[in-house]
């Protein structure tokens, strides 16, 4: 595999929202550009990503400049049992997700899939994802048009056929289905709790590399969508 930066060594993990007990922290990789080049016009358009959890999925697209929306949520399952403490027994078939709201002329989605599996997720780990264990937090593409969807085949066949990982690549697209908003205090998390020991073990270093490998991407200022600050 090719790795681009060290881990950063932080803090030992405190018990609590995503965090379970620590591990080694993850590094990017180099995923290519894809050949498939995403046309999807003018206009706003949305997708959906899963990848472990939405902390840091959410705070790494908050820095991406094109984007205009990134709102954690739960994808699939029922709007009934979309709620953490019921998502998190993994009984649900939800998975904590982020809906991205983007400028495809400022950056498109072949683009954020290639930053998707370059700093945010490891398409190797089966319903896992770094520190965090079951299917809700599983990596998953949820293309929200014909054109995402045929993108995201392109781009899953290519990582297979580049041999970055070592392992099978097992993320999975999945039929957009319900999208449901998680609870208030998990919008922006980052921004919020930069302090907090999950944020600067696991998602401060994605941050990090998204400034280091994609620094024309990279913004600055934390795009916050969410309610205040309680």
């Amino acid at each position: 595999m090719k790795r681009v930066l060290a881990p950063l060594v932080a803090a030992a993990l405190a018990i609590s929202g995503c965090a379970v007990p620590a591990l080694a922290a993850e590094e990017p990789v180099n995923a290519p550009a894809a050949k498939r080049i995403a046309k999807e016009g003018a206009g706003l358009r949305t997708a959906i990503f899963a990848g472990g959890c939405f902390w840091g999925v959410e705070g790494v697209f908050s820095h991406v400049k094109g984007v205009k929306s990134a709102v954690a949520g739960y994808h699939g399952g029922t709007s009934k049992n979309a709620k953490y403490r019921v998502v998190t027994t993994g009984m649900t078939n939800h998975a904590e997700s982020v809906k991205i709201t983007y400028d495809p002329y400022e950056v498109r989605y072949d683009e954020l899939l290639r930053i998707f599996f370059s700093v945010v997720a490891d398409p190797t780990q089966l319903n896992r994802q770094g520190p965090d264990v079951g299917s809700h937090y599983r990596t998953a593409l949820v293309p929200t048009s014909k054109e995402q969807e045929s993108v995201a085949k392109a781009y899953l066949a290519q990582l297979e056929k580049a041999g970055i990982w070592d392992r099978p690549i097992v993320t999975k697209i999945e039929k957009q289905r319900g999208f449901y908003p998680a609870e208030g205090y998990h919008q922006d998390f980052m921004a919020k709790n930069p302090r907090h020991s999950y944020i600067l073990r696991w998602d401060r270093p994605k941050v990090e590399a998204l400034k280091a490998m994609f620094p024309r991407d990279y913004r600055a200022d934390f795009l916050r969508d969410g309610p205040p600050d309680a």
